[in-house]
């Protein structure tokens, strides 16, 4: 038996509150890690508020895992108690379908999300299979490497699956929580960045963290300025954005690829089809780019913007999240 101590909210929208629970044998192929910090995520928020439909409580969340394994199963061949490890939006999969043979991990129709399929991060402790416990490499910051494991390889995974050559011009909507990490990995990869943003209020941290050229939406004229240009427009964000003007700043056979939950896309098709231009999307990211992404971390030492928050603190930190404009994640530390 062994009991970990986390905080759950016991209905929609409800506050975090002390929990505890059994969390049964430890599975041969599992691995459990003792929580030194948890990334809160917009997710984290659709899920304690029952946005999908899906959530079960008591609702444990925190996918955005920092800790030092504690336990190994059985048949664990490449960790070790005491291994310094994070843990993303998913926990498990089968690693035996085409799309996990294929390294395509993350689209298993069979896996398992950290804080879908059981309790997540908001704890002391949780678990995992082996295979999605990554070990954080020498040269990345622990304490802010949380985001980097859900936000981080959600805009880091387009550059891998677009084979993106550090020649091409690459648009970032929205500078937030998953845009200021765009930015930085696409200046270190050697891209010409614009920020695409309403206002110019973040154009100055924009430009700190590697655009650039910066463009305000609310600007009259700003996006047609931009026609032609980009390889790549990356959404970070889940507005219902003017989609036709977007897909009109892309080059011949650029792509719109967003990230960002936006409810609805709605194009002319026609100007898309004579520039070759297509529309393409993703979700987190396989095993094999969580590793290509800390590898590119820590080489060019890059680190997310982080306010930390102590875990008994952790309503205080869902209302900033909710009702505040934090600079850009938020952490919660043990």
């Amino acid at each position: 038996m062994t009991i970990i101590h986390a905080y759950a909210a016991q209905k929609a929208g409800g506050v975090f509150e002390p929990f505890e629970f059994d969390a049964g044998d430890l599975g041969a192929s599992d691995v459990e890690i003792a929580v030194e910090s948890c990334g809160i995520c917009h997710s984290d928020l659709s899920m304690l508020d029952n946005e999908w439909q899906m959530t079960q409580y008591p609702f444990v969340g925190g996918h955005e895992v920092v800790g030092r394994v504690a336990a190994v199963g059985d048949q664990v061949p490449n960790l070790s108690e005491g291994d310094l490890v994070g843990l993303g939006w998913t926990s498990r999969s089968c690693m035996h379908c085409d799309q996990c043979m294929a390294g395509d991990h993350n689209l298993c129709i069979e896996a398992q999300g950290t804080i879908t399929h059981q309790r997540g991060g908001f704890a002391d402790k949780v678990r995992c299979h082996w295979g999605w416990a990554t070990k954080i490499p020498e040269g990345v910051q622990s304490e802010s490497a949380g985001p980097l494991f859900c936000g981080g390889l959600t805009v880091f995974n387009p550059l891998i699956q677009m084979n993106l050559s550090p020649t091409s011009r690459v648009g970032v909507v929205g500078i937030g929580g998953l845009g200021h990490m765009a930015l930085m990995f696409l200046k270190a990869w050697g891209c010409e960045v614009t920020a695409i943003s309403r206002t110019r209020s973040k154009e100055s941290e924009a430009r700190d963290l590697g655009t650039h050229e910066f463009v305000a939406t609310s600007e009259s004229g700003a996006l047609q300025s931009q026609a032609g240009k980009f390889d790549l427009v990356l959404n970070t964000t889940d507005a219902n954005l003017p989609w036709d003007d977007y897909i009109a700043t892309l080059a011949p056979r650029g792509v719109l690829h967003t990230v960002g939950a936006a409810p609805k896309i709605e194009a002319t098709v026609f100007p898309m089809i004579m520039g070759q231009r297509s529309l393409a999307s993703s979700p987190t990211g396989s095993i094999a780019t969580t590793r290509q992404m800390l590898d590119f971390v820590a080489r060019h030492q890059i680190a997310p913007m982080t306010e930390v928050f102590p875990m008994n603190q952790i309503n205080e930190a869902m209302e900033r999240l909710r009702n505040g404009s934090p600079r850009y994640r938020i952490v919660l530390t043990r």
